[in-house]
């Protein structure tokens, strides 16, 4: 599937950025800004919208602070309308996004609404999923969880922070049908609105495995909570995810790519749009950024304005032709 590789237009698009400062390139001019991160605090939607804003601050592209809003429900779907519905005129707003907002809309999930009625931003870069049990876990191999699976289905639940049949679902879907499980709608997956939450149902024992993204995991990685058993990346991370094998080297050739990036309000202003764009190219070009990406796992994604548009069209016509597929929609 074209949407788990990164392609190389994907990797170099929209390198370009002009000299001129954004205050002036552009007629407007930001003032009380806000990102929507569509779940509950600890989650990538809310990683995206704090790192991104501290950024933003700091490199003084935007005046003060920028204001974040927890809006969880519907794995992305109460965000969505609410920006559609209430706030579709507003500049001064972004919204988190990434292949699970992609995944929900390919699925018809969010009633009445789709990829058109919002304008698509930039993307921040890919998350590549992994997959993690608790640090006292008996399970310390990828391979042995899906043995687990496929001799007992009912045994092993896994938490994700998108909803059924939500990206996180879908990566472990993928990963079981590699491992040879017969009927991937046997796998017991949980949903939670956020990855913070469903780590948090991981440490307390109520499930066997958590799936998420690197970034997600990062936190409770360094505090030596969980046990990441594998990264699905076509090969090893860098920086602190480096010691972690991928599934490649398990034996399942499985590679979930998660892009992280914004929508805005389908009505915003072309200016303020031209400005949010070029806004969030520069912090995407910055030493700052480059900083936070390798730290989290982050793998490099850039595309803006035009370009970005056309990659989440593409994205959710395949996740729609995956999840027919493997039977989650007709």
């Amino acid at each position: 599937m074209d949407i788990l590789v990164l392609t190389r237009r994907a990797l170099v698009a929209g390198a370009f950025v002009a000299a001129l400062p954004l205050a002036t390139a552009f007629a407007f001019e930001p003032g009380n800004t806000e990102c929507i991160a569509p779940a509950n605090p600890g989650g990538g939607w809310d990683f995206t919208c704090r790192q991104v804003g501290k950024t933003l601050q700091d490199l003084k592209i935007i005046p003060g602070t920028m204001q974040v809003t927890n809006l969880a429900g519907g794995g992305g779907g109460v965000a969505f309308a609410e920006v559609v519905n209430k706030r579709n005129a507003e500049n001064n707003l972004i919204v988190a996004a990434s292949s699970a907002t992609s995944t929900r809309l390919a699925q018809g999930a969010y009633p009445g609404n789709d990829m058109s009625q919002v304008r698509w931003l930039a993307s921040v870069g890919a998350d590549y999923g992994v997959i993690a049990v608790a640090k006292d876990s008996p399970i310390n191999t990828l391979p042995e969880l899906m043995e687990m699976i496929r001799k007992d289905p009912a045994s092993v639940a896994i938490a994700g922070g998108s909803a059924v049949g939500g990206w996180d679902h879908l990566k472990v879907l993928i990963a079981a049908k590699a491992a040879g499980v017969e009927d991937v709608r046997t796998v017991k997956y949980v949903a939670f609105d956020g990855g913070g939450e469903a780590v948090t149902q991981l440490l307390a024992g109520s499930v066997q495995a958590f799936t998420g993204d690197a970034s997600e995991a990062k936190g409770f990685v360094d505090s030596g909570d969980i046990k990441v058993i594998a990264v699905l990346a076509p090969e090893r991370l860098a920086g602190d995810f480096a010691a972690f094998p991928t599934a490649r080297e398990q034996g399942l050739d499985v590679i979930g790519a998660n892009w992280r990036g914004f929508y805005v309000p389908g009505g915003m202003s072309d200016e303020a749009y031209d400005f949010w764009v070029k806004a969030i190219g520069t912090v995407y070009d910055s030493a700052e950024w480059k900083s936070i990406m390798a730290a989290n796992g982050i793998a490099p994604l850039d595309l803006r304005g035009d370009d970005f548009q056309a990659f989440v069209k593409q994205s959710v016509d395949e996740i729609q032709a995956l999840s027919k597929e493997i039977g989650l929609i007709k």
